[in-house]
């Protein structure tokens, strides 16, 4: 009798932002694939003796590639084992959610999403608005680098509008990015780049389209990163005091 699939978005690294709900369906799990963005004390809410598999990607680095994760999920869901699949963020956000689930359904599998803290909500834990009254009427998210490896095209119109942009995998092509920011007059246009999430190291580094990269090649900034851009990054209570140091790690409580 086939089993089931729970995909669970972790979250963006802090364990106290992680949902009941996920919890509830991590205490019920069979098997648990986890990613290298999960908090390991995440982890801990799994009974005693649960299968946990690693199976993390990072910066091309994968441990297993999407085909056999897939096919890990089906093997052991047609045991008739519950499946935990935890991912950073949200499943359904740049996660390949959708994918894993519609793999387990062509087998018969049903699943259920227990949805997480998307990495788009960063910029609100450090302290900077996505948008603000008077500044901006929107805020874009996109994947900054495309399948193939190239810049998506969606960051040349973002760098028209007045919106604040969220870019995941950003980071290796702020240089690309800052030019076409640069080309429409925008190079003062405030810029932070977010490292390691909401975990206790995290941390942001203010700049601005002219000098985004410079600081970039000059600090250590540990990825994952999010690079936000907008004029509701200067609204940020300390961002003008912060630029000339650099970076700002935050007192979160």
């Amino acid at each position: 009798m086939a089993g089931k699939l729970t995909l669970i978005g972790a979250g963006p690294g802090d364990p106290g932002l992680f949902t009941l709900k996920g919890v509830k369906a991590l205490e019920a799990a069979d098997v648990v694939l986890y990613d290298a963005l999960v908090h390991p004390e995440l982890l801990n809410y799994a009974r005693e003796g649960v299968e946990k598999i690693f199976v993390g990607k990072r910066a091309g680095k994968h441990s297993l590639i999407q085909d056999e994760i897939n096919k890990l999920i089906v093997e052991h869901a047609s045991q008739g084992k519950h499946v935990v699949r935890l991912k950073g963020g949200d499943p359904f956000i740049f996660a390949r959610g959708k994918e894993e689930a519609e793999y387990a359904g062509s087998y018969g599998i049903p699943s259920e999403v227990v949805l997480g803290i998307s990495s788009i909500n960063l910029p609100g834990y450090y302290g900077i608005p996505l948008t603000r009254r008077g500044v901006n009427e929107s805020f874009w998210v996109i994947t900054a680098t495309t399948r193939n490896g190239e810049l998506s095209h969606d960051v040349a119109l973002a760098a028209q509008s007045s919106a604040t942009v969220v870019l995941f995998m950003g980071l290796k092509k702020l240089e690309e990015i800052t030019s076409l920011y640069i080309q429409h007059g925008k190079a003062d246009v405030p810029v932070a780049i977010i490292s390691k999430g909401s975990h206790a190291d995290g941390k942001v580094f203010f700049g601005t389209i002219e000098t985004i990269v410079a600081i970039r090649d000059g600090q250590e900034i540990p990825p994952p990163a999010l690079v936000v851009i907008g004029e509701a990054v200067g609204t940020h209570e300390m961002f003008y005091e912060k630029l000339q140091a650099l970076d700002f790690n935050s007192s979160r409580t």
